[in-house]
């Protein structure tokens, strides 16, 4: 993957036929740019800042709400169908503690919100649209982040949540590549680059603003936040709808027309290969939010100069280091493909593995050391989690963008979402483990977990990469 300058070209068009020549592709206003890239990456950035300030501060807040507040009696009662949703999962786990059963609905909320894109990308490309998808998945999400500030409709909120991320998600991810030509492949790496900037400073700005909102004016001030910063996310997206791309949608092509490129199966099946791989990564990743979130309230000292540290502000950390490391590795890249060559994008998601797994073990060494830990380790945690992150998913939407068949790019943008969704799914089983082991060895289990994803990674990188080569052309 060239990290490089490219030349910017128009949004490809894979609709030739005079019944698609009737439809404009290409944005308008393609004179002005974001720094030197096209202008509707600016407004996707900004609208996936706002979204992800919106999603992480809640998610920042969700399991510690659960557990300590929303699952306890006088709370758990007023909770609309509550009652049933514990039955069926009891049916399945057998009783749960208050910390497992918040354990099992955060992996099973964080993993539908990651399942839905696939059906929201294949609405997209059918149906809908990808623009008109991505507005009313930001309505949606608007109304669930309202409903979290009441107990009553927690259900709900998260219902709403989980169908409109699927419409937003991986529609969004899926026009950024589409404003880069066809053979732009160092323009479309860049696009996700300064994509990924725009993830991750919302990443950051959510759990501290969020946090110390929920902390200081109880849990549903932070969760109307979310909300008001979703509306804002709205309208960004709506102020710059002219500028992007929009492909005619299947269903509005004569049959022969939506049939004309044949499906390459080989290609598809390698692109499901290399997401399988990143689930490993993502399993050791994403606990950060789920149960070390306990681990740290319970066995880290967060008084810092007389102020205690909200335990939310952990999950800023490794965002922020996303954000300053993307010009850092850039550099990097570009001085790697000068000496002996940058590494591809299947060995750059095997290096963020090992990263991810290094973060595991340096938890595990704080854990054998005292039961107090100090804030070093958390801290250090988190500062390699943000770097192995753009070593992965940057790297594996740009991959997608470029290699998939072009009339389901969308669909199978909205498919790599689905590794999240089995990695948060996993990850609420896994926590469920936490209270049964040791912190040191529920740690050490997730380096191992991220170490076989790095192994693998590693052994297919070959075979893969040359299915790959030359895709999506």
């Amino acid at each position: 993957m060239s990290v490089g300058r490219g030349r910017s070209g128009s949004p490809e068009n894979p609709l030739t036929t005079p019944a698609a020549s009737t439809i404009p592709l290409s944005p308008r206003g393609t004179s002005r740019t974001f720094f030197g890239e096209p202008i509707g990456l600016a407004y996707l950035a900004f609208t996936e800042a706002w979204e992800r300030f919106s999603y992480y501060g809640m998610t920042a807040l969700l399991e510690l709400y659960m557990s300590e507040a929303l699952f306890l009696p006088g709370h758990i009662e007023h909770v609309a169908g509550f009652a049933t949703v514990r039955h069926a999962l009891e049916s399945i786990s057998g009783p749960m503690s208050t910390l497992g059963l918040a354990s099992q609905i955060f992996g099973l909320y964080t993993g539908f919100v990651y399942f839905t894109p696939v059906l929201g990308g294949l609405a997209a490309d059918r149906f809908l649209g990808r623009k008109r998808a991505v507005v009313l998945g930001a309505i949606l999400m608007s109304g669930g982040h309202v409903a979290m500030a009441f107990d009553a409709s927690f259900l709900l909120a998260l219902l709403l949540l989980i169908v409109g991320c699927g419409l937003l998600k991986g529609n969004i991810s899926t026009q950024v590549g589409a404003l880069y030509a066809e053979n732009d492949g160092a323009g479309r790496t860049r696009g996700f680059s300064i994509f990924s900037v725009g993830i991750n400073v919302g990443a950051v700005a959510g759990p501290l603003v969020c946090g110390l909102l929920a902390q200081r004016y109880g849990w549903h001030a932070g969760f109307g936040l979310a909300g008001v910063l979703m509306l804002i996310g709205l309208v960004t997206y709506l102020a710059g709808y002219h500028t992007l791309v929009e492909p005619v949608p299947t269903s509005a092509l004569p049959m022969s027309d939506a049939a004309r490129e044949p499906t390459d199966w080989g290609t598809i099946g390698a692109l499901v290969a290399v997401m399988g791989l990143t689930i490993f990564h993502s399993i050791a990743y994403y606990q950060n939010s789920n149960i070390a979130l306990v681990w740290i309230n319970a066995h880290v000292d967060l008084d810092l100069l007389g102020f205690h540290v909200p335990v939310a502000w952990f999950n800023s950390i490794d965002p922020f280091i996303s954000v300053i490391s993307v010009p850092v590795l850039i550099v990097l890249w570009k001085w790697q493909a000068r000496g002996r060559g940058e590494p591809g994008e299947i060995a750059k998601i095997a290096t963020g593995a090992w990263i991810a797994c290094t973060a595991n073990v340096i938890l595990f060494i704080g854990c054998t050391i005292s039961d107090r830990v100090n804030v070093i380790y958390p801290i250090a945690y988190d500062v390699l989690l943000g770097v192995a992150f753009l070593y992965y998913w940057p790297t594996l939407l740009a991959l997608v963008s470029s290699a998939a068949p072009k009339r389901i790019k969308a669909t199978m943008m909205g498919t790599v979402f689905l590794t999240l969704f089995l990695s948060n799914i996993l990850i609420g089983w896994i926590g469920g483990f936490y209270e049964r082991m040791t912190p040191a060895q529920f740690w050490a289990m997730h380096a191992g977990i991220a170490a076989t994803g790095g192994a693998l990674a590693l052994l297919l990188n070959k075979p893969l990469g040359r299915r790959l080569v030359g895709s999506g052309k």
